[in-house]
C-alpha cells in the first residue's frame, strides 16, 4: 500500500510542513502544480493547504481531482494562523465538497505570516481585516505578523499514517 503527500503552498509554511512529513514517513512529497504527479497512483493521501481569504489554496485542485481522490483514505492538514475551531471548519466547508470532508481526517497546523515577505496586496487586505477584526490579539497578529511552525505538529499526522498502515497490514 503506496501513499503520497500533495500540497500548495503560498509563503512556504504549507511546504515545510509536506517535507517534515515526507521526512518522517518516507513517501514522496508532489507540490499539486507538478502536472506528472498522479494521486490516483497511491493507496491513500496526505494533502496539505494554507488558508487564503478564508478557503483553502487547494479546493480547485482537490475538485478537480475528485474522480481519483474518491474512496482513498485521505488526511488533510491546513495550515492557517487561526486555531482549530468552527472558524476553521466553517472554511473548509467553504472550500470542498461535504462528502469529500465527511470522509476525511483533518488536522489544523498554525502558520507562519512574515509582512514583508507578503505580496503588497496581500499586506492591504490583512490591514483591512484587522480593522474590522474584534479579537486583539489576531488583530495584533494580522498587522504584526506571527510564526506558530512548529514540527512537532506534524504527530497526529504521523499517527494518522501509522493508524492506516497498521490496519492494511493485519486485513
Amino acid at each position: 500500500m503506496t501513499g503520497a503527500i500533495f500540497f500548495s503552498s503560498k509563503y512556504g509554511s504549507t511546504a515545510q510542513y509536506a517535507r517534515w512529513i515526507g521526512e518522517a514517513t518516507g513517501l514522496p512529497v508532489f507540490d499539486i502544480k507538478d502536472a506528472k504527479a498522479d494521486p490516483a497512483s497511491y493507496d491513500f493521501l496526505i494533502l496539505g493547504s494554507p488558508i487564503l481569504y478564508f478557503r483553502l489554496s487547494i479546493r480547485k485542485w482537490v475538485k478537480g481531482h475528485l474522480a481519483g481522490l474518491g474512496g482513498k483514505p485521505i488526511c488533510l492538514f491546513s495550515v492557517s494562523g487561526a486555531p482549530a475551531g468552527p472558524k476553521l471548519d466553517g472554511w473548509i466547508a467553504k472550500s470542498l465538497p461535504e462528502s469529500f470532508i465527511k470522509k476525511m481526517h483533518h488536522v489544523a497546523l498554525r502558520g507562519r505570516q512574515v509582512p514583508k515577505e507578503l505580496s503588497w496586496y496581500d499586506r492591504m487586505m490583512l490591514k483591512i481585516g484587522a480593522m474590522a477584526n474584534r479579537d486583539p490579539e489576531a488583530r495584533k497578529q494580522e498587522l504584526h505578523g506571527f510564526d506558530f511552525v512548529d514540527k512537532t505538529s506534524i504527530a497526529p499526522i504521523l499517527k494518522w499514517v501509522q493508524q492506516w498502515q497498521a490496519s492494511q497490514m493485519s486485513s
